[in-house]
C-alpha cells in the first residue's frame, strides 16, 4: 500500500491523481496505523514551512519511523523541504531532520536581475548523478512553484539542479528517500515516469 500523508499542507488530490494516471492505487490517510503499515509513503506539500511542521508534529515519528525501516518515502515541494533542519522562512521552527541542511530564500539579487521570486513555471533539470528515480529521465523540463530551496549540508544527495540565476536542487536522494522541488504530478508525462519510476521501489 503507498499511503498519502494528509496533514493539512498538501495538493493531495493533484498528487493523487498523477498516481491514478499511471494505474496505482494511493491511499490518503490521517491515520497513523495506516502510515505504519504502509509500504511507501508520499509527503506532497503546498504554503509556508512553519504550518507544515506544526501539522506534521504527530507524525514525525511515524515518518521517521518508515525511513529506518528502509521502506521508500517521496517528498513533493514543501514535502522536500521539511526534510530538512530549518527555514528562513520560519527561524527557530524545526523540521524534520530527515537530511542535514536547510532552507533559504530565494537572494533579492535574483528579483534585481530580472528573475521573479517565486520561481514559478517550467524549467528544465540538470542531472548531476544516477538515481532509481529519474531512470530513463533526461534534462527534462518540470514544473515549479516556490519561493524557498533548500541548501543540503552534504552536496552528493543532490540527484539533480536546476538553473535560476543559482544551482536550484531540484532532486536530492539518499538511500530510500527520494525528494523534488518541482511537482512530477504537474509536469507531464515526463513528471509522472518519475512517479513510474518511483513505484518500482515499492
Amino acid at each position: 500500500m503507498i499511503a498519502i500523508i494528509d496533514y493539512g499542507s498538501g495538493n493531495l488530490k493533484s498528487i493523487s491523481n498523477g498516481f491514478q494516471q499511471i494505474g496505482a492505487e494511493v491511499l490518503i490517510t490521517q491515520d497513523k496505523e495506516e502510515l505504519t503499515n504502509a509500504d511507501a509513503l508520499i509527503l506532497p506539500g503546498v504554503g509556508a514551512f512553519g504550518t507544515a511542521m506544526q501539522n506534521l508534529t504527530k507524525y514525525k515519528e511515524t515518518i521517521h519511523q518508515h525511513i529506518n525501516e528502509e521502506k521508500p518515502f517521496l517528498g513533493v515541494c514543501l514535502g522536500l523541504q521539511v526534510l530538512f533542519g530549518e527555514s528562513e522562512e520560519n527561524p527557530g521552527i524545526c523540521g524534520l531532520d530527515v537530511l542535514p541542511g536547510k532552507v533559504v530564500r530565494f537572494p533579492e539579487s535574483q528579483e534585481n536581475g530580472g528573475l521573479k521570486v517565486p520561481h514559478m513555471g517550467w524549467n528544465n533539470l540538470n542531472i548531476r548523478k544516477k538515481s532509481s528515480l529519474i531512470k530513463g529521465i533526461g534534462n527534462d523540463y518540470m514544473y515549479f512553484v516556490h519561493s524557498y530551496y533548500v541548501q543540503p549540508d552534504d552536496d552528493e544527495i543532490v540527484v539533480a539542479t536546476v538553473d535560476y540565476g543559482l544551482d536550484v536542487p531540484a532532486i536530492v536522494a539518499q538511500d530510500n528517500v527520494f525528494a523534488t522541488q518541482f511537482h512530477p504530478e504537474k509536469s507531464g508525462n515526463v513528471g509522472l515516469k518519475i512517479l513510474e519510476n518511483f513505484l518500482k521501489l515499492v
